[in-house]
């Protein structure tokens, strides 16, 4: 094994452990890419490349839990491989040990910084996103959560740049706000992010900023300037159509938002005034797009914006119930993941559960 110096950062083993340890993956899950990296044992250089590319660079203020876990691990795993352990790793783990003076910031709903790493299949390039989430999501703190539905949409945004790009796009239930960063890097010509939750807003804003995106307020009926992400309360009960009509997106993106039966009468009211919307001919996105039928409804030279939404069917009547209110409301809702194989366009980004997620196009 070489030195961890000149470990290719572009190997795959490599990658996913760094990738996983950004991530705040599991600790089993980072050991593991270890493992891997090290051909069975998590050698010195493995030890010297997490010690150089991940532990090093962490910040034991925000993920000090994390680290004492993590460490632990790992330490008892080389132990027990008969490997010596590097003394910065030891030492890194006694400063873990040692309680941290937060001024009480870690009391009621704690968040933590995750990178969340898009590698694209060539290695050529590289999205990584710093997000604050929250510690625990089933502590009524679920908007500030990374939801696995967030990260398959923002893969497909990724993948299908040319989807997005010089449209403006709204996402209703932005949560963190990771699809409206993946929006603004594919270079979509407006960004408007909104959510119900005053909190989620402004955890929303924090990782806008630690993206580097400039933020503005936005109220509908005001002017949109361009190449600025707006972050809008957009509580769905009490939206007007007139008002919803005002943001005029082209593309509404939304990612587990079905999954509160009393919430999706209103959700079908958001999308249908959103979708509703006539747009000329020569604004339509191209690529899948273009392979739909034809809008009904539509005179010549018009067409209405589209919505993609991913979710994971979790409840059965639930989604059955969504469907239903689409349908009534005159939507039309297609699987997209029935008709494109994941594994064609999905850059890597890390391990979870793809198979129980899917991606709806739903038009008029």
């Amino acid at each position: 094994m070489a030195a961890a110096e000149e470990l290719a950062v572009s190997d795959r083993p490599c990658l996913h452990m760094i990738s996983a340890f950004l991530a705040l993956e599991p600790p089993d899950v980072v050991i593991s890419y270890a493992r891997e990296l090290g051909d069975g044992s998590i050698t010195e250089s493995v030890q010297r490349c997490i010690w150089l590319r991940c532990i090093s660079k962490a910040d034991l203020k925000l993920q000090g839990a994390f680290l004492k876990r993590f460490l632990k691990k790992l330490i008892n795993e080389v132990e027990s491989s008969g490997e010596m352990v590097l003394d910065e790793l030891y030492e890194y783990y006694a400063s873990c040990l040692v309680p941290l003076n937060d001024d009480g910031a870690n009391v009621g709903n704690s968040k933590l910084l995750k990178t969340i790493s898009f590698i694209f299949p060539n290695g050529s390039r590289k999205l990584e996103a710093r997000i604050r989430s929250s510690v625990n999501m089933l502590e009524g703190d679920t908007g500030c959560s990374i939801w696995p539905s967030s990260l398959f949409m923002s893969e497909f945004i990724l993948s299908f740049p040319e989807l997005f790009a010089n449209k403006c796009c709204l996402e209703v239930g932005s949560g963190v706000g990771l699809v409206g960063i993946c929006l603004s890097y594919v270079k979509a010509s407006k960004v408007i992010l909104t959510d119900g939750d005053f909190s989620t807003l402004a955890n929303m804003k924090v990782n806008l900023e630690l993206n580097h995106l400039a933020t503005g307020n936005h109220t509908p009926g005001s002017r949109l300037h361009d190449k600025m992400v707006q972050c809008v309360c957009l509580p769905w009960e009490s939206a007007s159509e007139d008002d919803l009509r005002c943001f005029a997106p082209d593309i509404i993106l939304g990612a587990d938002v079905i999954y509160d039966p009393s919430c999706l009468p209103h959700l079908v009211r958001v999308l249908s005034a959103l979708l509703k919307r006539k747009r000329s001919c020569n604004e339509s996105s191209a690529g899948l797009q273009s392979d739909a039928p034809p809008e009904k409804g539509a005179r010549e030279g018009e067409q209405h914006p589209v919505a993609y939404i991913a979710s994971v069917i979790r409840n059965v009547d639930t989604f059955d119930y969504f469907l239903a209110l689409a349908e009534k409301a005159s939507l039309v809702v297609t699987d997209l993941t029935e008709v494109i194989k994941v594994s064609d366009f999905l850059p890597y980004l890390r391990s979870y559960d793809r198979p129980n997620i899917k991606i709806f196009r739903i038009y008029v």
